[in-house]
């Protein structure tokens, strides 16, 4: 998962509120049992010792979305009196969940995000150029076209005969070839800033497989090509959209095998890394394991992808923090040594979560039937030290 969207609650300070709501009863009297879940929250929130300006804004913000429009679930951190970040939710959270707390409790977002819905640059391509649309968490945007350059020969609808066809075919794939090149180009600079994990290629199987040779090398993996789609009427909606849930779920499938199979490498065998007086391993190689080794690198900012398995015991450990995301250590005395003068405590997959945000580190969660790490915790690092 990408942390990107945490961005907004690096730089605020807390308390925080953090609230978990279940906004999925599609049903006629769905405006009214909306109305009482979010006075519920609010209600629970001011339990908590909630300050009355941070009720106020989560009050108000909650008033302000239509039932009819609301997701599945949502997520709300409040701050200071403002809502910092709303978290659309494609799963449904089992109830109210609200929390008062030195950070936000964003640990809960990797079990009801999961990435289940495509996140996807969906490009429709012929021979003329291409056709953009953004999917996430269900909804389908149109992001524009892009216009290649097609050749036409001085007024000939059909190719010139004999001598002249030779000269034609070259100058018509030379089109499609430069076509290619553009479109490639453009997915190329607009990839970065889409969000999306997956760019699917549909529409000509020929100029598609122009387009995927053009691309910049890094993007090929997070590349696939999908039948059924084109910039043309009469695309069956249903069967396309299986086709990318279904190449979703294998891409995401590769990427966590992927890098369970670095973790697995690079946490190496038992006491080949440095360890402390204690015995507990703290300078981690090219993977992590347990809360003191991920805790160090977290504050080295050597995080590249945070593995946190579910059931885990590690998860909920308590670690302490300060104001900065890479304020985290595992004893207090750490945090006094960095110059935070108040350290206070928060889980571990809470303030781990805020240090690989901080780094644009990608966060997963393994499921329990999966081999992950040892006490639910672990990363892949950037590099060893």
């Amino acid at each position: 998962m990408d942390l990107a969207f945490l961005t907004p609650l690096l730089d605020r300070p807390g308390p925080w509120a953090s609230l978990y709501l279940d906004t999925s009863r599609a049903t006629e009297d769905a405006a009214p049992r909306r109305a009482l879940i979010d006075r519920a929250a609010v209600h629970r929130l001011a339990g908590l010792g909630v300050d009355e300006g941070t009720c106020d804004a989560v009050r108000d913000h909650l008033a302000g979305e239509p039932a009819a429009a609301s997701p599945p679930g949502r997520a709300l951190f409040a701050a200071d009196g403002q809502v910092a970040l709303d978290v659309p939710l494609m799963e449904s959270p089992p109830d109210v969940g609200a929390t008062w707390a030195p950070l936000p409790h964003t640990a809960p977002l990797l079990g009801l995000l999961d990435d289940a819905a495509p996140r996807c640059l969906v490009v429709a391509v012929d021979r003329t150029g291409a056709t953009l649309e953004q999917r996430e968490l269900g909804r389908a945007a149109p992001l524009g076209t892009v216009e290649g350059r097609q050749w036409q020969g001085r007024g000939h609808r059909a190719p010139p005969a004999d001598r002249y066809e030779w000269h034609y075919r070259h100058r018509v794939e030379d089109a499609w070839e430069r076509t290619a090149t553009i479109i490639a180009d453009q997915l190329a600079r607009i990839w970065p800033a889409s969000g999306a994990g997956l760019l699917v290629l549909t529409g000509d199987a020929r100029e598609r497989r122009a387009v995927r040779e053009q691309l910049p090398r890094q993007l090929r993996p997070d590349t696939v090509e999908v039948d059924g789609g084109g910039r043309a009427d009469g695309t069956d909606r249903d069967v396309f959209d299986r086709r990318i849930a279904q190449a979703w779920e294998e891409h995401q499938q590769r990427h966590l095998n992927t890098v369970l199979d670095a973790f697995r490498t690079g946490v190496g065998r038992p006491g080949e890394h440095a360890t402390d007086a204690a015995g507990t391993e703290t300078a981690p190689g090219a993977a992590a394991q347990g809360v003191p080794a991920v805790v160090s690198a977290a504050r080295q900012h050597q995080l590249a992808a945070l593995l946190i398995q579910s059931g885990g015991h590690d998860p909920e450990r308590p670690v302490w923090t300060g104001p900065e995301p890479e304020h985290i250590g595992v004893q207090r005395a750490e945090l006094r040594a960095m110059g935070v003068s108040e350290p206070w405590q928060a889980p571990a997959a809470d303030a781990l979560l805020r240090s690989a945000a901080a780094v644009g580190a990608e966060a997963l969660l393994v499921p329990e039937a999966v081999d992950g790490p040892p006490g639910g915790l672990g990363a892949v690092l950037r590099w060893s030290a």
